[in-house]
């Protein structure tokens, strides 16, 4: 292997804990001869982080910085991702996509309060992440150096990476046997590799984190009601919760129900396509019941509009992009949309459905009076005719034209 480019002498790495970055912290020590400092943000993925903290020393970090940003996460990546309606692809509720901006930005934070030269991250060359960590990094500080060893190094497969771990008396999270590369926070759970590469092989059972087996619930069909305030979820049944309360409760809930299990072929950045499992429990209920509030509180040209923007939202997350200017420009669009969005939606959940049982809101458009067939009917019949003639103008204009250059 080449020597690296450029020499460091200190670098900060981003690090989880898991395989890649277990295994980063003797290689960068190896290959840079650096002094290797690690951060670990907490946004929720239930770890012992003193555990990791002290993994990190033992593996030759000199100092490992571990934040809470649970609440800054939510306040500030998940809920406006929530007004904005933003689903990647129909089906992925962004939740590794989301992490990555802000655990980038304080790697970055770090960096400087350290006086590092670089920051290095665990992102493969094939994948999203190394995508959002750097373009990230390159949008706040420009001038820091980045690393990625994946990127770099002779440990071609994630075998030889457990090898490399093994040899080492590196203690790792995963097997040979059981190769799953696990990101979970707060909002959900990814899980790859293995036999999930083939797309025509069912996830194993064991693979799921945050769901129950929906074929194996035997609980009794629940409702509850979730409550939002200006597009954002803010109780659960009527109780007001704090954001990380709220999110717990219900992915404790419907993850008991098999609610929020997602297996889809994604378009990656980079350009390929992978197949991708998700868990989602809470982000699943709280998207469905946004939207549905969405509905009955903003006029159809607005709602009609904003899904365009949502999938614009969701492709500037997914891509990295999410301090760029063409964010903050469609927040403020988002945000001026939501201050309508307020109510309850009820929700029926059984073994692996959610399912919307009712919707109101005090800013509600829906009016009984011009929707009922019944008594108490208020729309005014003898307008349609008037309507469709005015709106079928065109078309009765293009059909008239061509009877024309047909001779007809």
């Amino acid at each position: 292997m080449s020597a690296p480019k450029t020499e460091y002498k200190k670098i900060v790495c981003a690090y989880s804990g898991g395989l890649d970055t277990s295994v980063m912290i003797p290689w960068l020590k190896e290959h840079y001869g650096a002094e290797i400092i690690t951060y670990t943000g907490d946004l929720g993925q239930g770890e012992d982080l003193s555990a990791i903290r002290q993994k990190a020393i033992d593996t030759g970090a000199s100092e490992a910085v571990v934040d809470d940003l649970r609440e800054r996460f939510i306040n500030e990546f998940l809920w406006p991702s929530v007004k904005a309606s933003a689903i990647y692809e129909g089906m992925y509720p962004l939740h590794t996509a989301l992490g990555r901006p802000l655990l980038s930005q304080r790697l970055v934070e770090v960096a400087i309060d350290y006086g590092a030269d670089a920051i290095a991250h665990g992102c493969t060359a094939k994948g999203n992440d190394q995508v959002r960590f750097e373009v990230t990094a390159k949008a706040l500080a420009p001038q820091m150096g980045i690393i990625a060893p994946l990127r770099e190094w002779e440990l071609h497969t994630r075998e030889d990476e457990v090898d490399y771990a093994i040899a080492r008396n590196i203690p790792i999270p995963i097997t040979k046997e059981k190769p799953y590369s696990i990101d979970q926070n707060i909002w959900g759970c990814a899980i790859e590799c293995g036999e999930m590469e083939e797309l025509w092989a069912e996830p194993p059972s064991d693979a799921w984190m945050m769901t129950k087996d929906p074929s194996h619930v035997t609980l009794e069909t629940r409702e509850i009601i979730l409550n939002f305030e200006k597009g954002v979820p803010v109780g659960v049944d009527g109780k007001m919760m704090d954001c990380i309360d709220l999110l717990t409760h219900l992915n404790e809930l419907a993850g008991e129900y098999g609610v929020g299990r997602i297996d889809m072929v994604e378009n990656r950045v980079v350009g390929l396509k992978s197949r991708e499992v998700y868990e989602a429990p809470a982000a699943t209920l709280i998207h469905m019941a946004h939207t549905e509030l969405e509905r009955i509180t903003l006029d159809r040209e607005t709602f009609n509009y904003k899904r365009h923007l949502s999938q614009d939202f969701a492709n500037i997350i997914y891509d990295g992009t999410w301090f760029g200017p063409l964010r903050d420009c469609l927040q403020a669009f988002v945000d001026h949309s939501q201050q309508t969005v307020s109510g309850e939606v009820r929700i029926r959940l059984s073994a692996g459905l959610a399912r919307i049982t009712g919707r109101r809101s005090p800013f509600s458009l829906y009016d009984e009076g011009l929707a009922t067939y019944s008594d108490g009917d208020t729309f005014d019949r003898s307008a349609a005719k008037g309507f469709i003639d005015l709106f079928a103008l065109s078309y009765q204009t293009v059909a008239q034209a061509r009877r024309k250059q047909q001779g007809e």
